[in-house]
């Protein structure tokens, strides 16, 4: 997708909502509060239930709501170590099934795209509606119908990069051109479709549910409180967020960290020797070692900074006037923040396009202020989910190094360029070679 390399904001020509891409590293922090609204698009308008889920969701007091229930109920740290057994489960299945492949002792070719998108569609699909879709065990059932949606998630994700005049010019909203608000529509009723389904079901089946602790179970235990506030069309836009917002991005992100991890063996092997001595080959890595795993978390990092899942963030709706660089910003100016080139800007990092997970460790130890990160936003509009993100990057990946011994595929690099979308997939699916380490045996 386009990722303009800006020095300073620029403004495409006039129309009644102008756009500013920037680059200014302080525009959340100082002006967090003018930039915390999101524009009225159509994507919103016909999929997201008429911008009322969390991510599109104007700011004001239903977005604070949404704001707090995900923070303090759903995605609080006490939620979290809750639903600590589900990860575990999905990964050790996962880890499973790579080992029967590759159980004969020797390098074998592996896949790793499919295998990452549908272990955190299992895991997110647990935790919001307790069900799972793909691999073994009792509760996997709905292949079809999750094939299905993930092939939505793509196209929604297709349908937001492309650009829709009517968003800009709203006198243009009369017309449908290339069709774009037809397939927004359509989208719209498949996604509506395959929500009410898992709303439904939960409804039906309340008890059981209940029991599995589910996203949605709370959600229609607080409908049965609050009928008028919390109806079906809220619910459903709250999870279609989680769903479009945490299955992708995670697995591209793991994508991106494998073929980084195989393109610098050196550093793989650093990482397994940080395994090896901090968790050790009797039992398999679980989320209370991460703490412990430094120079694993550093290569998180240093992935996110490199490859961010959004390279340019959920665009955000400036509600008064302001100045910002020098740039006197108008209300109702959509603002795009380029993570992608902020987190590459040499002045702020050396040597900023080399992977060097390092680098965080040196700043700490001189105690410099180590810049932040974007992927995940920042302020009010920041992602709520990230804590949820980080266990499962740090979980899966350190499974990986610690169980299999990995190598490319040929000699050739893996190739890094980045494909199009608005999650920025790898323009090659990444594929390895594998075995298994003495633990693989022990466990499974």
């Amino acid at each position: 997708m386009p990722r303009p390399d800006l020095l300073s904001p620029i403004r495409f020509p006039p129309c009644r909502r102008p756009i500013i891409y920037l680059r200014g590293r302080r525009m959340l922090r100082q002006k967090g509060c003018i930039f915390s609204n999101r524009p009225r698009l159509a994507l919103g308008k016909y999929v997201g239930y008429n911008s009322t889920g969390l991510g599109l969701s104007p700011y004001g007091p239903h977005w604070r709501n949404l704001r707090r229930l995900v923070t303090l109920d759903l995605f609080s740290s006490s939620s979290l170590n809750a639903s600590t057994g589900i990860r575990r489960d999905e990964v050790k299945l996962s880890l499973r099934k790579l080992y029967h492949v590759s159980a004969c002792g020797n390098f074998i070719k592996v896949e790793m795209k499919s295998m990452f998108s549908e272990l955190v569609f299992n895991i997110v699909m647990r935790l919001v509606a307790g069900k799972r879709y793909y691999g073994g065990g009792d509760e996997a059932s709905g292949i079809e119908e999750a094939k299905e949606f993930r092939e939505l998630i793509e196209e929604l994700c297709e349908l937001a990069v492309s650009s829709y005049p009517g968003d800009f010019l709203p006198a243009l909203q009369w017309i449908d051109y290339n069709g774009h608000i037809k397939r927004l529509k359509k989208a719209g009723r498949k996604a509506d479709k395959f929500l009410q389904g898992l709303v439904d079901e939960h409804r039906s089946n309340k008890d059981a549910f209940k029991k599995k602790n589910t996203m949605l179970s709370h959600l229609l235990t607080l409908q049965e409180s609050e009928p008028e506030y919390y109806s079906d069309e809220t619910i459903k836009a709250l999870i279609l967020v989680m769903l479009n917002a945490g299955t992708d991005t995670t697995a591209i992100t793991l994508e991106w960290a494998m073929s980084t991890l195989l393109n610098h063996p050196e550093i793989l092997q650093k990482a397994r020797n940080e395994l090896d001595t901090q968790v050790g080959q009797e039992h398999l890595i679980e989320e209370t070692d991460l703490p412990k795993l430094q120079y694993l978390k550093n290569i998180i990092s240093e992935t996110l900074r490199l490859y961010p899942a959004t390279p340019l963030l959920v665009p955000h709706f400036s509600s008064n006037h302001c100045t910002l660089g020098g740039y006197d910003i108008s209300p109702k100016t959509i603002v795009f923040v380029n993570a992608w080139a902020i987190q590459r800007d040499p002045n702020l990092r050396e040597d900023s396009t080399s992977f060097k997970p390092e680098r965080f460790e040196s700043d700490d130890k001189e105690g410099n202020a180590v810049p932040k990160l974007l992927p995940f936003g920042m302020g009010r509009r920041a992602c709520p989910g990230m804590g949820l993100a980080n266990r499962v990057l740090g979980l899966v990946l350190g499974s990986l190094i610690q169980c299999f011994e990995w190598k490319r595929v040929s000699e050739k690099r893996i190739d890094m360029n980045e494909g199009k979308g608005l999650t920025m997939p790898k323009v090659e699916p990444l594929e390895a070679m594998c075995k298994p380490r003495s633990i693989a045996s022990k466990v499974f």
